[in-house]
């Protein structure tokens, strides 16, 4: 959906050729979920915010912030 700068949305129509453009699914994690990153490696949540977690990898804590695009759930 468009967004005109009044801030309505304008509907998208079967017709057009210009795909709609489609928004992206954000994974949720939950407190204590093993996750792997493709940087720091095998880590657990111990901190969960509305746009980031913050991941115990061991050796180090890092916070990562949304979208979570290196990060997957085990």
């Amino acid at each position: 959906m468009m967004t005109t700068r009044s801030g309505t949305q304008r509907s998208h129509l079967a017709t057009s050729p210009f795909a709609p453009k489609i928004e992206p699914e954000i994974e949720h994690f939950e407190l204590h979920d093993r996750v792997s990153h493709q940087s720091h490696g095998l880590g657990r949540v111990v901190s969960q915010e509305s746009a980031a977690v913050t991941v115990d990898f061991g050796d180090c804590t890092h916070r990562i912030v949304s979208p979570f695009h290196l990060l997957e759930r085990l």
